[in-house]
């Protein structure tokens, strides 16, 4: 398969239809797979009602967990380039097809980035990615021999890690090794991709709740982040545990809540998550 298109979804029930919709599914060049983790509604029957769509299921919930198990443990999943996309989020047309493209035409890259194109700071996100050769998890692609050297040093995402998108980023720009390699061209921004994501609104009671949420698993990502860097700068990804978890009581007593009014609440919450993770 030239390129398979994979949508991570937990508890989308709600917007997948609008996904699985905005993707090229009557393409036979293109592969569609859902992968619903940990979910409690309806997203895996209603992904599995849409022609062209294969749905892999899994109890256990966690975004990198499931990549992990869709990227290294199902069989004959193998493609020129991988799209990974957050089942939230709305696909732009052609992007799927410019993602693909962009990394045949940059035959050094690991990834392209697809670009955020509705919210308040989606063209400052944009202007920050294309200095910085930055990568959002709700749409990106990996190149398929990145992914086959990924496999064949089962190069694995720590299976707690909160946000996907950092570390393999990383992990593109070192093209595997640690940060004396890094390269930020083996990310390319694509300019002709792009996504659309719910917006957080006063309205929608319920996207408040999501947005508070992920706010304490943006703060449990800043720590995550400072433990990983400190991997990256060494060892690099061959030196990432399986759980990050495991790592946290070394590191707890190094870490404070910001002293930033947006973060400090947050930061206390993702610490005591922390904390409760360390001893379990």
């Amino acid at each position: 398969m030239p390129i398979i298109v994979a949508v991570m979804a937990h508890n989308e029930e709600r917007r997948i239809a609008r996904c699985l919709a905005s993707l090229p599914l009557g393409d036979p060049g293109i592969g569609v797979h859902v992968v619903v983790n940990g979910s409690s509604d309806g997203t895996a029957q209603i992904a599995r009602g849409l022609a062209g769509v294969t749905v892999h299921e899994y109890q256990q919930g966690g975004k990198s967990r499931s990549w992990n198990r869709f990227v290294f443990d199902t069989p004959g999943i193998a493609a020129r380039c991988y799209v990974f996309v957050d089942g939230d989020a709305e696909v732009l047309p052609g992007s799927v097809e410019a993602l693909a493209a962009t990394l045949k035409e940059n035959p050094a890259a690991n990834a392209a980035a697809g670009m955020p194109r509705n919210g308040r700071n989606a063209e400052a996100y944009r202007q920050q990615m294309l200095a910085d050769h930055g990568l959002f998890g709700d749409l990106y692609a990996l190149s398929g021999s990145f992914v086959e050297r990924m496999r064949a040093s089962d190069i694995r995402l720590p299976e707690d890690l909160v946000g996907d998108d950092g570390l393999l980023c990383a992990m593109a720009k070192t093209d595997l090794a640690n940060e004396d390699d890094w390269r930020n061209e083996r990310v390319v921004p694509c300019v002709d991709a792009g996504f659309l994501c719910e917006e957080a609104s006063l309205l929608r009671p319920g996207t408040l709740v999501v947005q508070y949420r992920r706010m304490i698993n943006y703060s449990l990502r800043h720590f995550q982040n400072r433990i990983i860097s400190a991997i990256m700068r060494k060892e690099g990804p061959a030196g990432l545990p399986r759980r990050l978890a495991a790592l946290y009581s070394g590191w707890l007593p190094r870490l404070a809540p910001r002293r930033d009014p947006v973060w400090w609440w947050f930061d206390r919450k993702a610490l005591a998550r922390m904390a409760r993770a360390a001893v379990s």
